[in-house]
């Protein structure tokens, strides 16, 4: 013990000099500590040793580090300012040195059989962040000189608990950052709604260790809350329980558009007891461009476990979680529209195809053969023929502005048409003019079709053809392949417009040709197209195959020619090769 007061003096000064020399080691808080601990121990043989850290919000002081104390009961004390030694000091901002414990009336006892006890406030910047508290089980343990070097101490003490905590503030603000910056990167990147309710709860974890966690979204008439995905102690779990909007403390934060923070959830009557185990909750509603869309729910066990940090950082991610649930959610209904969409598409190719001749007339004096390939599921290219009295057969070859569905029931609607008017046995230019009034009485705006028509007389051997934009049909005479000088106006744009015929008569091995433009068009990596002299080419060099044979060849050549690239226009090919 102390002797002199030069001695003291001295004693003083390597303490000092010691405890600076500890405290400017270290930035981190629990290493601090525990050096603060084992410095103070050296000065004073305490047994029971403690610091708490005020919560301004709550003003109540918390253990931060303690030695001698039952960790349960650590874990549980809260003590206000005011209340007990330690309380008494912060309020009061000065050393409480208490010789007999038992004679204290408002004493908080943490540790049996404590007799005296001795608390320092710590201050730095004229405010009073924490306390250091020692106890002993013999009555006046602490003497006034204990009192005073730790006075001396604390509040050097303090500072370096405050910069610590600063750091700390600092250094976990920045690894939150990153960890929201990653969190937000992999959330947006997940389009499939269950896999992305189990990343979140998975990414939720690293920056709040909860202990229960749901995500509730409101349903499509936003009257309830839906519960989506919950986690019990770190088990998935069905929670069927539906909440009606603006009921409970996640109802609260939906209907109030803010985050809902409750420290004791007992003592809160908006809380429904879903979970008997359940002290504490964090609602964070989820906010879409000013759309709810839903709640983030999160629970302990703890009282006050959750604090204005997780709200801030929650908040934060909120946001990102809404904007990945909302791209989720639209994906997949639009993937949902798109499965629709592909089950009616394939519908209407059946249907479309269905309405394509199933075979080809059989003639005594010629042979037929087409084929079809369309650009996409279902195409705007049609064929057929129309039923004529022998031994007359019409061939019909047509092409609908446009792609897909559209083309698609516009040359239904065209084939109709066609049909319509072949109980008439119309000549070639009457049946064009005929489909041309009907479309022209029913008008769609961009809407038109190239077509030709055939008139092939199986006893005459003549060929009469009239057209009306399709790419003019090839004839092919011994070896030799020419256009069909036909044109005219595409159906459906000019009423007024006229068709002439063109009539020729055929030879035994003449060979007729009908296409669409897709063929032609055909093009390659080089952006090269098929042409029309290749088409005409492959006509006379499989002239003498069978019709059938001749139209697989073009096929065949185009398909060669494009180098597998993409069909992008419908493709349409009917023969007829005289006996």
């Amino acid at each position: 013990m102390v002797t002199s007061s030069q001695t003291q003096r001295v004693d003083v000064e390597a303490l000092l000099i010691e405890v600076a020399d500890v405290l400017n080691t270290t930035l981190d808080l629990d290493t601090l500590l525990q050096r603060v601990a084992e410095v103070v121990k050296r000065v004073i043989d305490y047994e029971i040793f403690s610091i708490l850290l005020l919560n301004e919000r709550a003003q109540e002081l918390r253990f931060r580090f303690q030695i001698g104390h039952l960790p349960e009961v650590v874990e549980r004390i809260r003590v206000k300012v005011g209340e007990g030694v330690t309380g008494r000091a912060v309020k009061e901002r000065r050393t409480v040195l208490v010789d007999d414990v038992s004679k204290e009336t408002h004493y908080i006892e943490a540790v049996p059989r404590v007799r005296s006890e001795l608390a320092v406030p710590l201050i730095t910047k004229n405010k009073v962040i924490g306390v250091i508290d020692l106890e002993a089980r013999e009555p006046s343990y602490f003497k006034d000189e204990h009192a005073r070097l730790l006075a001396i101490i604390g509040s050097r003490i303090a500072v370096s608990i405050e910069n610590a905590r600063l750091y700390t503030r600092v250094a976990r603000q920045a690894r939150t950052l990153e960890l929201l910056t990653e969190i937000s990167r992999e959330l947006t990147s997940i389009l499939n709604l269950d896999q992305l309710f189990k990343r979140i709860t998975d990414l939720v974890v690293k920056l709040i260790d909860y202990q229960m966690f749901s995500i509730l979204l409101l349903d499509e008439k936003k009257e309830k809350l839906v519960h989506r995905f919950s986690v019990r102690f770190k088990e998935n779990v069905q929670i069927k329980h539906d909440i009606p909007c603006g009921s409970g403390l996640v109802g609260a934060a939906v209907t109030e558009r803010r985050t809902i923070l409750v420290p004791d959830v007992s003592k809160d009557h908006r809380y429904i007891k879903v979970n008997p185990e359940t002290r504490s909750e964090l609602c964070v509603p989820l906010i879409y461009k000013d759309n709810v869309l839903g709640v983030l729910d999160l629970e302990h066990t703890r009282r006050g476990y959750f604090n204005e940090d997780h709200v801030r950082v929650m908040s934060t991610l909120a946001a990102q979680i809404a904007i990945a649930i909302e791209n989720a959610t639209l994906y997949e209904k639009l993937a949902g529209e798109e499965r629709r969409l592909e089950r009616d598409l394939a519908m209407a190719r059946e249907v479309q195809l269905h309405l394509l001749p199933p075979t080809c007339p059989s003639l005594p004096n010629a042979e037929l053969a087409a084929r079809y390939n369309p650009a996409h599921a279902i195409g705007g290219d049609m064929y057929d023929f129309p039923d004529y009295k022998f031994p007359r057969t019409c061939i019909t070859v047509g092409d609908v502005s446009g792609k897909g569905a559209p083309a698609a029931l516009y040359g239904a609607l065209v084939s109709g048409i066609i049909r319509s008017l072949a109980h008439q046995e119309p000549s070639p230019a009457q049946l064009l003019s005929g489909v041309n009034r009907a479309l022209n009485q029913r008008r769609l705006d961009a809407n038109y079709v190239v077509l030709c028509c055939a008139l092939w007389d199986d006893a005459k051997k003549t060929m009469c053809v009239a057209n009306s934009g399709l790419p003019r049909p090839i004839h092919c005479r011994n070896g030799h392949a020419h256009m069909i000088e036909s044109a005219g106006l595409p159906l459906g744009m000019f009423e007024d417009a006229a068709y002439d015929e063109t009539t020729i008569h055929a030879h035994p091995g003449d060979v007729f040709v009908f296409l669409s433009d897709g063929i032609i068009d055909s093009s390659n990596a080089r952006d090269e197209q098929f042409g029309r002299a290749r088409v005409e080419h492959v006509i006379v060099k499989n002239a003498t195959g069978t019709a059938q044979q001749i139209v697989d060849a073009i096929f065949d050549a185009a398909n060669t020619f494009s180098e597998g690239m993409e069909v992008f226009d419908d493709q349409t090919v009917v023969v007829l090769k005289v006996k």
